[in-house]
C-alpha cells in the first residue's frame, strides 16, 4: 500500500480526498486497486466459516440466536471510530497514528504498529480480526437456519424468526 506521502510525490500535493479519488496510478508506482482488509476478511470468512460449521450437528440446547449477531459487535466497536477519525481528512485523524494506543501501552511496540494501516499494524489487526468475528456471526447465523429448515419457510426470512431459532 502506497502511503499519502507516496501518492503526492507521484501526483499532486493534496489531502482533499475529491483530488485524491481521480488519481488511478501510474506506471512507477502502480495502479489504483479496491482493496478493504476489514471486506476481505468478512466475506471470506463468511464462507469459510460456513463450509467448517456444516458438518457440525446442530446444539441440543437452545442457544439465542442473538449470540450470533453479537459477534457483528467488535466490527462496529473498531469501524464507528474509524468513521469519526476520518471526518478530520486523511491521516489526521486520531485513529491515523493511534496515539491513544501509544499511551495504553506505553510505546512498548515499534512505531510501524501504531501509526497506519499498513500489513501487520494495529488497524490491519482490528479490521481483520473484526472482519473474521461477524463472518463466523453470520456463517453460524446462517447454517443453523439452513439446518434447521429455516430456508423453506416464507417465515424464515424475517429477523424475528431467526433470533427465535
Amino acid at each position: 500500500m502506497d502511503t499519502l506521502a507516496e501518492i503526492q510525490a507521484a501526483w499532486e500535493p493534496s489531502s482533499d480526498p475529491l483530488v485524491l479519488r481521480r488519481f488511478i496510478g501510474d506506471p512507477v508506482i502502480g495502479w489504483k486497486v479496491a482493496w478493504s482488509d476489514r471486506a476481505v476478511s468478512f466475506y471470506t470468512s463468511i464462507w469459510l466459516f460456513a463450509a467448517i460449521r456444516w458438518p457440525w450437528p446442530l446444539c441440543p440446547c437452545s442457544r439465542p440466536r442473538l449470540l450470533s449477531l453479537l459477534f457483528l459487535l467488535p466490527m462496529a466497536v473498531d469501524g464507528f471510530p474509524h468513521l469519526i477519525s476520518d471526518l478530520s481528512g486523511i491521516e489526521r485523524g486520531f485513529r491515523a497514528n493511534n496515539l491513544w494506543l501509544v499511551a495504553l501501552t506505553g510505546n512498548a511496540l515499534p512505531p510501524w504498529f501504531y501509526a497506519g494501516d499498513a500489513l501487520g499494524s494495529f488497524d490491519f489487526w482490528m479490521r481483520l480480526l473484526t472482519g473474521l468475528l461477524a463472518g463466523w456471526g453470520i456463517a453460524d447465523l446462517v447454517v443453523h437456519s439452513v439446518r434447521k429448515g429455516g430456508s423453506t419457510q416464507p417465515e424464515s426470512q424475517t429477523l424475528g424468526y431467526l433470533l427465535r431459532e
